[in-house]
């Protein structure tokens, strides 16, 4: 049964924040890692749940919600990092025939399209294998990137070479440049293989055998190596599904294109045709039928817009393109008995209950752990260690706990620690929360050791050499406890030198890192920090208006002060007050997507004083630059635009998107704020505000005209 939506704003918004970290948290295992704490399935679920409290709160979304962000900044690797060309995006998610037929209404409202117009699809499998983007230059392999964040991947071009299914060169007369996109897979076959492989090697040499959990990990693990001598001797494959930059197209469809690729020599997934939705989702029942019987991992049918220009129309929203939805298969499941509940402290002193399993085959693969996430599910479960439970999995190692069999029989209830496992210090709830955190914050082992992790972390300041293991051994030695030590580090140069594992090269390498980022990108700096709400897209969001750091200390400072300098009005309850005062942080912060939430947390982080001192201190080692918004220049650029009336050549959405594109906010209101209006049939009581405020107001067509301009 479905968890219930929570019932009032302030509900909702703690819980979109429990999602926005937790789903960020398994993001960066999965793409980052190749190392995933939970199932597909598990993982899927947290989506679904950030979507459906997102849909009832709309004025709620959070600027670093998941529904915004692709991937995660690829992990500690000794390959080298590259831009892409053209970003690659994630896929938003459908699980039953109705959204499917949703999505494609979206399309039909997006485009504006009539009773007549046929939105046609194509329709494949979704490889269960890790995205890479092929670059070729005068029809030769020059480049190859794996997606990483998005926009950044790891270059893996030596590794691919190796792949017998991908073409080192392009039969003539292919564009210039081209850039193929797919999936770098381990069929289940040559899977079992490899880890019968390892398991005897293994055994030869005496050592403890490591084997692959599943395909998907196989392959990244394989592809992701140093030695490229290493991926020759793993049986990879590759599956084409697209493209990224291109000096021109072999084709105006999707399909086309598609059908060019692979005459080109490339494998593609299953055969590729055009559909109208009923035959898609037809399509859909097949593939799942055959499913257990193909060579390779599946977990769902991707559909994508046919027609390309209305794919370009269509463009991207957050993580994922408006022109493309996965759909996804239902998850598999199995039963075992739960031994035991431990504990886990996070970064920002959540303590996650974890499941420990007893072991478990689910969909060919050994499970013996899955996250209860809070004190809330175990309720809702009613799980003790000694229950029967049923577990739900869909192409990971750990899956989601769907049911309790046991949930009846006579047994003392589990009761959630009401102090920290690590620190011992007390451990609460805060109102309107879920999660329960422990308040010990640096004093607290497992929160300073995640806190400096995070710091150093390829999202953060992107320090090489500070792993989890050399922030531990500094931690211990009593070399670090904020920031700010770790470029003091130089000072213990010489007892570095004499530690096992430590030589000249390894200490100057480290000590160079950390000084080349005395002068830090300000957004990574402010994640960095680890303060609540504020995730990278967010910092951004803040520093795109207030461009240096130490305004946004100032900005905290000035919401310090607003709320010391409000009270209640007569007659006010405590509700309606607490209402009042974030309505006013929101306005005093004047950033879309930031609201209230992110000016409390950075009211509540300046106003102690120990984090006042560690900013300081930290400042006094580091100059970040100001912060420097990187959008297609046009004359809206960094200003405000509000849309009224109607618009005739395209939806309203369409326009949204545009303005975003060309780096301007776009706002619901006319306020003095205002830089533009663009005004069309019927605008009202917005055309008369934006007229009485003296702001710009222009039609449609100069609409147009400012985004042909920015294009040329």
């Amino acid at each position: 049964m479905a968890q219930p939506l929570p019932q009032t704003p302030d509900e909702a918004a703690a819980e979109l924040e429990r999602l926005a970290a937790e789903i960020a948290h398994h993001n960066r295992l999965y793409h980052a890692e190749d190392a995933p704490e939970i199932s597909d399935a598990d993982f899927d679920a947290l989506m679904g749940r950030n979507a459906a409290i997102e849909a009832a709160f709309p004025d709620l979304v959070r600027a670093d919600s998941p529904s915004r962000l692709v991937g995660a900044a690829t992990a500690a690797s000794p390959l080298g990092k590259v831009a892409h060309a053209r970003p690659m995006f994630s896929l938003d998610n459908a699980f039953t025939d109705e959204e499917v037929v949703e999505f494609i209404l979206r399309v039909r409202r997006f485009l504006s399209l009539g009773a007549e117009d046929r939105v046609a699809l194509t329709a494949e499998p979704k490889i269960d294998g890790l995205s890479c983007s092929l670059r070729y230059e005068q029809g030769r392999l020059v480049r190859a990137l794996t997606r990483g964040d998005g926009q950044v991947g790891e270059d893996v071009t030596a590794n691919v070479r190796t792949i017998a299914d991908i073409p080192q060169e392009l039969p003539p007369g292919v564009p210039d440049v081209f850039e193929v996109r797919g999936e770098v897979y381990m069929a289940k076959q040559d899977f079992a293989a490899l880890n019968a492989r390892l398991l005897a090697e293994a055994q030869e040499s005496g050592k403890e055998a490591r084997q692959f959990a599943n395909p998907r990990n196989a392959a990244a693990g394989s592809l992701r190596q140093k030695d490229a001598a290493v991926t020759r001797a793993r049986p990879l494959s590759f599956f084409a599904w697209g493209w990224g930059e291109a000096t021109s197209l072999p084709g105006e469809t999707q399909l086309e294109v598609m059908v060019a690729i692979a005459s080109w020599g490339f494998e593609l997934a299953y055969a590729i045709n055009r559909f109208d939705t009923d035959g898609a989702l037809r399509l859909y029942r097949e593939i799942e039928a055959k499913r257990a019987d193909l060579p390779f991992d599946i977990d769902g049918v991707v559909y994508k817009v046919d027609r390309l220009d209305w794919q370009a129309r269509l463009g991207f929203v957050g993580r994922a393109p408006r022109w493309a939805i996965a759909h996804k298969f239902p998850a598999e499941r199995a039963q075992t008995t739960l031994e035991r509940i431990d504990i886990q402290v996070g970064r920002t002193g959540k303590l996650t209950p974890v499941a420990r399993l007893e072991p478990v085959t689910v969909g060919g693969v050994v499970v013996t752990n899955a996250t209860l996430h809070n004190a809330d599910e175990i309720a809702r479960l009613g799980v003790r260690p000694g229950d029967r439970v049923v577990l739900q999995r869909a192409g990971d190692v750990i899956p989601q706990i769907v049911e309790n069999l046991t949930r009846d029989t006579p047994r003392e209830p589990w009761a959630f620690p009401d102090h920290c496992p690590e620190c011992g210090s007390e451990a609460r709830a805060e109102e309107g929360e879920v999660d329960i955190r422990c308040t010990g914050g640096l004093i607290c082992p497992a929160q300073r050791q995640e806190r400096l992790r995070h710091f150093v972390s390829r999202g953060a300041l992107d320090i090489e050499g500070l792993g989890e293991k050399t922030i531990a051994e500094f931690l211990d030695l009593g070399w670090i406890a904020e920031p700010a030590d770790i470029f003091r580090l130089a000072a213990h140069r010489g007892e570095l030198l004499g530690r096992e594992g430590w030589k000249d090269r390894s200490v100057e390498n480290l000590l160079e890192a950390i000084e080349a980022k005395r002068a830090p990108d300000p957004v990574r700096l402010l994640f960095g920090l680890g303060i609540r709400h504020v995730g990278v897209v967010t910092a951004r969001d803040l520093l795109k208006r207030y461009v240096e750091l130490p305004a946004v200390k100032a900005l905290a400072d000035e919401i310090i002060a607003l709320r010391e300098g409000m009270s209640p009005a007569l007659g006010e309850d405590a509700a309606r007050f607490r209402a009042r005062v974030d309505k006013a942080i929101a306005e005093h912060i004047g950033v879309d997507n930031v609201g209230a939430a992110v000016g409390n947390a950075l009211a509540d982080f300046f106003h102690e004083p120990h984090n006042r001192a560690v900013w300081d201190d930290l400042l006094a080692e580091v100059s970040p630059p100001p912060f420097v918004f990187d959008a297609r220049e046009s004359e809206v650029t960094g200003k405000t635009v509000v849309f009224t009336g109607t618009l005739e050549t395209m939806s309203r959405d369409e326009a949204k998107a545009q303005a975003e594109a060309l780096g301007a906010r776009v706002s619901g209101s006319v306020s003095a704020k205002t830089d533009l209006v663009v005004a069309g049939p019927g605008a009202g009581s917005k055309l008369k505000k934006a007229a009485d405020l003296g702001v710009r107001v222009i039609d449609e067509a100069g609409w147009q005209a400012i985004v042909a301009a920015a294009g040329r």
